[in-house]
């Protein structure tokens, strides 16, 4: 089954406020805990056609797995085609927008995410055949935090600085506006405020045509 994905980010910037909010969230949430770190290339795509790529890949993926994507080829719309290697772990990503947003940056969405027994280039190449294109690759260091029922990660972003992002993956799209009620709770609580999603695409937008410059460093821009 598909699930939904309810993810609101805020731009903390600076390290200090990174730590500020960790500091925070292990006051409030006595189970408060790292559940992993790891170091991420992640490669966006654009352009394609998404169910021959779902033809490209669906040998790499598994009989239940391969029901998931092939749902939510029938019920998404706005796909955002990724590949991801997660330490030495390698991942096709394929998101699709349920709200008004993109399927890049939107709030409410429907997620794939399989791990794959090829490497990042091999992966590339077959969302290249296609017909997608490179959009912009990006790095990035992620803490990942239970707190409270959500995910939170706290990530160290080529670009971007220091992002948090609040996560709640539901089953049913119907439970959607709760999870959302529950983000906005933590995040008033922990005194973060969301990155609006104007803001968010033009900084998306600056850093897809930059890229390069970023990709693989710590240099960060700020766009209001």
């Amino acid at each position: 089954m598909a699930h939904y994905e309810i993810e609101v980010k805020s731009l903390l910037g600076e390290e200090g406020n990174a730590s500020a909010l960790k500091d925070k969230m292990c006051q409030l949430d006595p189970d408060c805990a790292c559940v992993s770190k790891n170091k991420q290339l992640n490669h966006y795509f654009h352009g394609g056609d998404i169910a021959e790529l779902f033809e490209k890949t669906k040998h790499l993926v598994d009989g239940k797995e391969l029901d998931t994507f092939k749902e939510m080829l029938e019920k998404g719309n706005d796909f955002s085609v990724r590949t991801r290697q997660r330490d030495d772990e390698v991942l096709l990503v394929v998101k699709a927008s349920v709200d008004e947003g993109t399927s890049a940056n939107t709030v409410s969405r429907l997620e794939f995410e399989e791990p794959v027994k090829v490497t990042l280039d091999e992966l590339d190449a077959l969302v290249l055949e296609a017909g997608f294109t490179y959009q912009a690759k990006w790095s990035r260091e992620r803490e990942e935090y239970s707190y409270k029922g959500a995910n939170v990660c706290l990530d160290k972003n080529a670009g971007y600085g220091f992002l948090a992002e609040f996560e709640k993956i539901v089953d049913d799209e119907s439970l959607l506006t709760a999870a959302r009620a529950d983000i906005d709770a933590l995040m008033a609580e922990l005194g973060v405020v969301e990155l609006p999603q104007d803001r968010l695409a033009r900084m998306f937008d600056h850093y897809n045509q930059n890229w390069p410059d970023y990709y693989g460093t710590d240099k960060t821009f700020i766009i209001e």
